[in-house]
């Protein structure tokens, strides 16, 4: 679709600023919806606050991804019969509402994503039939009635970070035996960013194949998502992970920037904030108020994450740019926990000098495995790991 941003017009920018009308972020929908609106400021402002709020990459352009996550969000749990279908997958706010609840109640529907897979139909049947009704995996007024009347009976936390926790601690302390599916990003055609002599495709091959290795000593069975002429769709490297029941995503990037200034290493993760637009309320819609999103995602990829920036800013000297949720097609579609790291920008001089040299490379490798290694380790050993390596260093 056509880039939507500043300065555009037409009914495309109607139905944009209807929709942000709708969900709170741009005032009344009803003054915006005629032929001729403007992608003006605040347009351009509610849309960043959308991205934001959503996990989208935060630039004030409406493309294909920002579009599609507008028409999810007006989705509210009653407004249409969901189903699983292998013709159509019902995506939106309220799927993921869907799923929130299931897991509330105890059963399992998978992440929440917002997508209504055969995941999400198995715990809806499950919990049709623990209720007495027709267990046939559709959410319609029977079923939907009945997710309203019972009250939630897991407590002490989100029940998704919960379940998801408690698989991390059935898997064992260590990553021998696991199964991480290494995604070195672009390839092919597209070579990614470039400056200073350097392709992002090659380095990340490069950085794949020196970390693939690393893991496999340790007792890692690890593959690649690409060959080094191979460019696979986001979707495609996502379904080789979910079809091979990987453990562990990994995507390793290098950024450039508009500034030769922008430097340093970051982590992204599945997720959303939990958090309000700074202005506008949510507004009536069909008499009832619209749902504001919730914050969801992968807590033990946020984990992993946050190991991971930890050993690369304390490995090397990469500015520390911290962790961050997103909902990247990429992190969304991958059913196991993923992470995708930057590792430094390739248009600051500093960085692409580390990244041209191999032994800097070996230091990134091995550090990403040693956060997968910390893990897999209990809360209890990784806090004597801590206090282990603490005193090595006071005694050092």
């Amino acid at each position: 679709m056509e880039l939507i941003r500043r300065g555009s017009t037409g009914p495309i920018v109607a139905e944009i600023r209807s929709k942000l009308g709708a969900l709170g972020f741009l005032g009344d929908p009803s003054a915006t919806e005629h032929d001729d609106a403007v992608f003006d400021d605040a347009c351009d402002r509610a849309v960043r606050g959308f991205q934001q709020e959503r996990g989208l990459r935060v630039d004030g352009i409406v493309g294909p991804e920002t579009y599609r996550a507008l028409d999810e969000a007006r989705w509210r749990l009653g407004d249409r019969v969901l189903s699983h279908g292998a013709s159509r997958l019902f995506v939106g706010d309220d799927v993921a509402e869907l799923q929130h609840r299931l897991l509330q109640l105890g059963f399992d529907p998978g992440r929440c994503d917002g997508m209504f897979g055969s995941r999400t139909e198995a715990a809806l049947r499950e919990f049709q039939r623990n209720i007495g009704l027709p267990a046939d995996g559709t959410c319609g007024p029977r079923t939907l009635k009945a997710l309203h009347r019972l009250a939630r009976t897991v407590v002490g936390g989100s029940p998704e970070r919960i379940r998801e926790e408690e698989q991390l601690l059935a898997a064992g302390p260590t990553p021998a035996g696991k199964f991480v599916v290494i995604d070195p990003g672009h390839g092919g055609d597209d070579p990614g960013g470039e400056g200073h002599g350097l392709a992002e495709a090659a380095v990340v091959w490069d950085l794949a194949n020196r970390l693939e290795g690393r893991l496999g000593a340790t007792g890692v069975t690890a593959f690649l998502t690409r060959g080094p002429d191979a460019n696979p769709s986001d979707s495609d490297r996502a379904a080789f992970a979910n079809e091979a029941h990987a453990d562990l995503f990994l995507s390793l990037h290098v950024d450039r920037g508009s500034s030769p200034k922008c430097h340093g290493a970051a982590t992204y993760y599945y997720g959303t904030a939990e958090r309000q637009p700074a202005k506008a309320q949510p507004v009536q819609v069909s008499g009832r108020p619209h749902a504001r999103s919730r914050g969801t995602g992968s807590a033990v990829g946020a984990r992993l994450a946050g190991l991971i920036q930890h050993e690369l800013t304390e490995r090397t000297d990469l500015l520390d740019c911290r962790t961050h949720p997103k909902t990247w097609e990429l992190l969304r579609l991958t059913r196991m926990p993923a992470v995708r790291v930057e590792v430094g920008y390739l248009s600051h001089a500093g960085d692409a000098a580390r990244l041209a040299s191999p032994e800097f490379r070996d230091t990134v490798a091995e550090g990403i495995v040693a956060a997968v290694h910390r893990l897999y380790l209990t809360p209890e050993l990784e806090e004597l790991r801590s206090a282990g390596s603490a005193g090595l260093a006071a005694a050092g």
